[in-house]
């Protein structure tokens, strides 16, 4: 792969390092199928629970997610890397348990979110990463999904929009919405833990 001056990103054909191992479960091998399953199980079942927040259930879309994989293997041209698209899989198939389970709520509805809450907070605020995951867990079902798929999955507002089926401007909206919240939770988290053990 070759970086372009012109377009700014990596062009040319992604060599996957798992070329063989695909090669082998487009052909039905079924140990082939378990090794490349036990190389992206956590990593898809890990995105899958930051979007549906329930163990059990991200544990079915997980399986649900492979399955639907090794059917479609044929359409996976080899243009990027294969764990970025198994990745578009669980995120699709987590998004449409949200909305099957009909759990989405308006985003606007509901929720007060005083505009200054992001003053200074990030300089307050002395972060662990397990303490960003659990405050992340408590946000509402669509701050969580858009944090989740910013934050934790990388994509960007031209992919999240793409995704969610909503346009650039509202992805950036509601991230920005969502990461106001994400501080409050945080912030509150601290100072409830200083209170505890002072």
């Amino acid at each position: 792969m070759v970086y372009s001056l012109k377009t700014g990103s990596l062009e040319g054909k992604f060599e996957n390092i798992h070329k063989d191992l695909i090669d082998a479960c487009r052909q039905g091998d079924r140990a082939a199928q378990f090794k490349l399953y036990k190389l992206y199980y956590k990593a898809m079942f890990n995105t899958s629970l930051r979007i549906v927040n329930d163990t059990a259930e991200a544990e079915d879309i997980m399986q649900e997610s492979f399955l639907d994989a090794f059917r479609m293997l044929g359409s996976y041209t080899g243009q990027g890397s294969f764990g970025s698209w198994l990745k578009r899989i669980v995120v699709n198939n987590s998004l449409d348990s949200l909305r099957r389970a009909k759990k989405n709520l308006p985003l606007e509805e509901g929720l007060n979110i005083p505009e200054h809450t992001e003053e200074n907070l990030e300089d307050e605020i002395n972060l662990q990463v397990g303490e960003v995951k659990k405050a992340i867990q408590q946000l509402p079902e669509e701050y969580r999904v858009i944090i989740s798929l910013f934050l934790l999955e990388g994509y960007d507002h031209e992919e999240i929009s793409e995704i969610l089926k909503i346009s650039n401007q509202l992805s950036r909206t509601r991230y920005s919405r969502a990461r106001q919240k994400l501080l409050a939770i945080l912030k509150e988290n601290q100072y409830r833990n200083a209170f505890i053990y002072n």
